[in-house]
């Protein structure tokens, strides 16, 4: 995520890095770089000019040049002001009305069915609410039949009326359907174009007349850069939405336009989408983005998406194991399966400060483990529960049996010995301060 602009940025305080004396002249060669960086990630000249002139301000005001450390005084100037150039803070839902209503708008492609779904999917998971979705896309092909199967994969109810094709009537039915069964949310689902055109706004603008929606999301393609943010300005102009929904940013290495739709529309990005699972929608964190940017890491959203899968029974009985050296296989592959829940590795990874950077050209995908867990899964009931059994012949039977090389098991069985052994010094004073502390943070 934004991986070119982080260089980028990289290579702009490098100025700053081991000078014995900081002028404003390096100051003004710092911002000169940065400016260069934001508009290669696609933001717009006026937008990144105005930014490194608040930047430069705000610096010489905080006496940057005099400081011991003027990189890192620089560098928080840039992070805040970051922060502000893209909200400054999270924007919540209002959801205060029951049935609230939530419409989805956006140009055909840009992700707003799955998106819907994804929606849906983290207001049951972390707010308990009962979701309807409603399928207002009369036109595309299939597109009723792919929020049904959004809607199975989540366990969330579906509202279709097959042979209606007025969407406006279908948005008002939901909502009474949605009264009349104790919803909570109505999310609906509606039609889109390739490009904007009269038809499709004016068919927008006659749903959100209709059912008086709470909340309006621009769903959008957050790696169309400019394109995203001259869009989004063109449905605001007709909508007046509340917030934006950004897509694909996982795959966004430049940022333009999650750094500039705010400036430009004045409406916040309430989401992020970061991947293609159902749970992979985020809430927007600007200050969190701005630190992840600039290479800082974001704990806080790493230790929250512990804390979903963080369960406390399983934790006891592993930590029993641990004390009595018998941690094993089995335990080993309940671990991977609760981080392979947590998202994407190399994005996990990237919120720890400093291992962005280390793995920027690092291959790391959603099947990191899976070599791994062939592996494990090639052992017997009985080695994996004691791993002491595993001699020279059983191991090239497992190695067989998962199509890797004896090298590669040996590797795992020696990894995991070591781990092991780690784990039972955690168990000592330090560990078990650490552990708590642990504990005490991913508690909801």
């Amino acid at each position: 995520m934004f991986d070119s602009l982080q260089d980028k940025l990289d290579k702009a305080f490098h100025v700053l890095k081991g000078r014995g004396q900081i002028s404003e002249v390096n100051v003004a060669e710092t911002m000169k770089e940065i400016r260069r960086a934001l508009v290669d990630a696609d933001v717009s000249y006026k937008i990144a000019k105005d930014f490194t002139n608040k930047v430069k301000e705000e610096a010489l005001g905080q006496e940057v040049l005099t400081s011991l450390k003027p990189g890192e005084v620089l560098t928080k100037v840039v992070r805040d002001e970051m922060a502000r150039l893209m909200g400054g803070s999270a924007a919540e839902l209002d959801l205060k009305t029951k049935p609230s209503v939530i419409l989805m708008a956006g140009l055909q492609g840009s992700g707003k069915t799955t998106h819907s779904g994804k929606l849906a999917h983290l207001l049951k998971r972390k707010q308990n609410k009962k979701v309807l979705l409603v399928a207002g896309d009369v036109y595309r092909p299939a597109a009723i039949d792919q929020l049904k199967v959004v809607g199975e994969q989540i366990d969330v109810e579906v509202y279709t009326e097959e042979g209606q094709k007025d969407p406006v009537q279908i948005a008002r039915n939901a909502i009474q359907h949605a009264e009349k069964n104790g919803h909570h949310v109505v999310i609906i689902d509606t039609a889109g174009r390739l490009a904007i055109d009269e038809a499709m706004m004016t068919e927008i603008r006659g749903i959100h007349k209709a059912v008086k929606p709470q909340e309006t999301l621009f769903v959008v393609d957050s790696m169309t850069g400019q394109d995203a943010v001259h869009t989004a300005k063109a449905f605001n102009d007709v909508l007046d939405y509340e917030g934006v929904i950004l897509t694909k940013l996982d795959g966004d290495t430049r940022g333009g336009a999650a750094l500039t739709i705010r400036t430009v529309v004045d409406k916040p990005i309430k989401f992020i989408g970061t991947g293609e699972k159902m749970d992979a929608l985020d809430i927007f964190y600007p200050d969190r983005m701005a630190d992840r940017i600039l290479g800082m890491g974001d704990v806080v959203s790493l230790v929250e998406r512990a804390q979903e899968q963080y369960d406390e029974d399983e934790a006891r009985r592993v930590q029993k194991k641990i004390a009595k050296n018998k941690f094993d296989f089995d335990d080993f592959l309940g671990q991977i399966k609760q981080v392979k829940k947590m998202g994407n590795v190399k994005d996990l990874m990237g919120m720890i400060p400093g291992m962005g950077k280390m793995l920027k050209n690092v291959d790391m995908d959603d099947d990191a483990f899976q070599g791994i867990e062939a592996i494990i899964y090639s052992m017997t009931p009985d080695e994996r529960a004691n791993p002491k059994l595993i001699n020279g012949s059983r191991k090239r039977r497992i190695a067989q049996g998962c199509g890797k090389d004896v090298k590669e098991v040996n590797q795992l069985i020696k990894q995991f010995g070591e781990m092991s052994k780690m784990m039972k010094m955690m168990q000592g004073g330090g560990g078990r301060k650490l552990e708590q502390m642990m504990q005490q943070n991913m508690r909801p």
